[in-house]
């Protein structure tokens, strides 16, 4: 492993969620650049193939343990609100009958929103059990909030859009955050 400090492994744990991504602190990306962790891209940097695997141990809870059971209990819990999740997300995109949303309907967009306050509700627990367990974890509950208010105020990019914290790229950095921890993989989770 690797001799980094805490603000270092969280900058590459950030790198390794967001596949690329800029980042602020130029001492720290230039000591992963050196330890070989991380290299420049187009956008930003990305995590090399010595900084995944860093990372990738970095990141396992200790098998066996107390934490990990709790992480994983959390986890199955987690499972059938992301299966909720990616339908209140498709209802937001797409209108019954395949019909894009145009988000001319504010009641019908209303309804979903509704509908993920009310998940985001559910999620608050399970999430928080993580936090207990490893303080990265942390950060994810309040930036779901920052998330859902920003959705609430009426910019719809804040539900799904790619480009910012949105709601849904929040949830999935979470939810590749508990896989990696458990050593887990996607492919193997059951079918929505």
């Amino acid at each position: 492993m690797p001799q980094l400090g805490d603000e270092a492994w969280l900058v590459l744990h950030e790198v390794r969620l967001r596949g690329v991504t800029t980042v602020e602190d130029d001492v720290v990306v230039a000591h992963l650049t050196d330890a070989g962790l991380v290299v420049h891209a187009t956008r930003g940097v990305r995590v090399t193939p010595e900084g995944r695997d860093a990372h990738t141990t970095w990141a396992r809870l200790e098998s066996g343990t107390d934490d990990e059971a709790k992480v994983r209990r959390a986890y199955e819990r987690f499972l059938p609100i992301n299966r909720e999740l990616i339908r209140v997300c498709n209802d937001w995109q797409v209108r019954p009958g395949g019909v894009p949303n145009d988000h001319r309907d504010v009641a019908y967009d209303w309804s979903v929103i509704d509908r993920l306050r009310a998940l985001d509700e559910r999620a608050a627990p399970v999430i928080s059990s993580v936090a207990r367990v490893n303080a990265r974890f942390a950060t994810y509950r309040p930036r779901l909030r920052a998330a859902l208010a920003r959705v609430e105020e009426g910019d719809h990019d804040w539900v799904t859009s790619p480009r910012c914290d949105s709601y849904h790229t929040v949830w999935m950095l979470f939810h590749e955050d508990v896989l990696l921890a458990l050593g887990a993989d996607r492919a193997d989770e059951p079918e929505s």
